[in-house]
């Protein structure tokens, strides 16, 4: 069957094909320093916009996560000459291990917070943010307030800053990767239970779904999603300390998703670019300045006020626009529940949920 082409996918190719060359017509450092920074905090607000748009949950402990897998990795990465266990494992066991438990203490954080809702929720997972912080920062022995340096990449990867193409590329593919599988996991059973348990939590539980369960199945899984940014974090950086994941960091990766726009997947990505782009010129204006935050507190109060559904909001708004074009689904679609009792299968199934076009 032959995909129609409609202006979200026609952008979407072209944004792709830019990406893909954006080496051979880019400098070094757009390249080095800002798309991949870009890529990377996409990921992690990725994570964060899964969440909330299609879990009905938004977390602030997203940032703790990626921390928890950039911290694994360096302490048993790293050899000498810096704090930490200094184990020196193959850099590829050190991903393998950290993504593992990185995922576990989200399902850890998860089976804590999901039986709250709301802002509830918002500030049961900042205090995991706040936690992690000061955890990574008091306990010498896997890092202390100086943090990590000398983390490793891979062979296939090499220096960072000598090869940042080939970083930008894993970068890139991981992004890709992370975007067609969360497209996937939210049209399998699973991914329509969720958002069941999204719109009315008490019928989902009264046709015999466990919501506590899927919740936190959910959060496990946007952990993994963020260990991955965090794996990026440090091998771009080559350095981790708890200001990586202090209060800060944790609001900006709010401020990409809200600004990219919390409802769509894509808007990660987007508002990364956007936010990376800002807070690297507008240093160079003046009267900006070190109030780079000021600005940008004064643009995320603009975006939801005039779009709540953020950057790919007023996208949607333009496409609406087009001649010819009929307006777009809103921002976030509904779930029906359907007058069904579940079957005998497990509980990851889903008889009579569907989305209400």
């Amino acid at each position: 069957m032959r995909l129609a082409m409609t202006p979200d996918r026609a952008a979407a190719a072209i944004a792709l094909a830019l990406a893909v060359i954006a080496p051979a017509f880019l400098s070094g450092y757009w390249v080095g320093t800002l798309l991949t920074q870009m890529l990377i905090l996409g990921i992690v607000a990725a994570s964060l916009i899964f969440l909330s748009a299609f879990g009905g949950m938004l977390s602030l402990a997203q940032v703790a996560i990626y921390g928890i897998a950039g911290f694994v990795l360096g302490n048993v990465t790293t050899n000498g000459n810096t704090k930490g266990l200094n184990l020196g494992w193959n850099p590829w066991w050190g991903v393998l291990l950290g993504l593992a438990i990185a995922v576990v203490a989200g399902l850890l954080f998860g089976a804590l917070a999901s039986r709250s809702i709301g802002i509830y929720f918002l500030m049961i997972t900042l205090t995991y943010s706040v936690i992690a912080n000061l955890s990574f920062g008091q306990v010498t022995d896997v890092s202390g307030f100086g943090g990590i340096s000398g983390i490793p990449t891979p062979h296939l990867i090499g220096n960072a800053e000598a090869h940042h193409n080939r970083l930008y590329y894993v970068a890139l593919g991981a992004s890709l990767a992370v975007y067609v599988l969360l497209r996937y996991i939210v049209r399998t059973p699973f991914g329509m239970t969720l958002q069941g348990v999204r719109d009315d939590p008490v019928r989902m539980a009264s046709l015999g779904y466990n919501v506590v369960l899927h919740r936190t199945m959910a959060f496990g899984f946007a952990s993994f999603v963020a260990a991955v940014g965090g794996v990026l974090f440090v091998w771009w950086n080559g350095h981790i300390d708890p200001t990586s994941i202090g209060l800060a960091n944790t609001i900006n990766v709010l401020v990409i998703a809200v600004v990219g726009g919390l409802y769509r997947i894509e808007g990660a990505w987007v508002g990364a670019l956007f936010f990376v782009i800002l807070n690297n010129y507008s240093q160079q204006i003046s009267f900006i300045g070190p109030r780079f935050a000021t600005l940008i507190g004064a643009i995320f109060l603009v975006i939801v006020l005039v779009s709540p559904g953020g950057l790919m909001g007023l996208w949607e708004r333009a496409v609406s626009l087009t001649p010819g074009r009929r307006p777009g689904p809103p921002n976030r679609g509904s779930i029906d529940v359907a007058q069904a009792e579940p079957n005998d299968g497990p509980p990851g199934e889903v008889l009579g949920v569907f989305c209400r076009p």
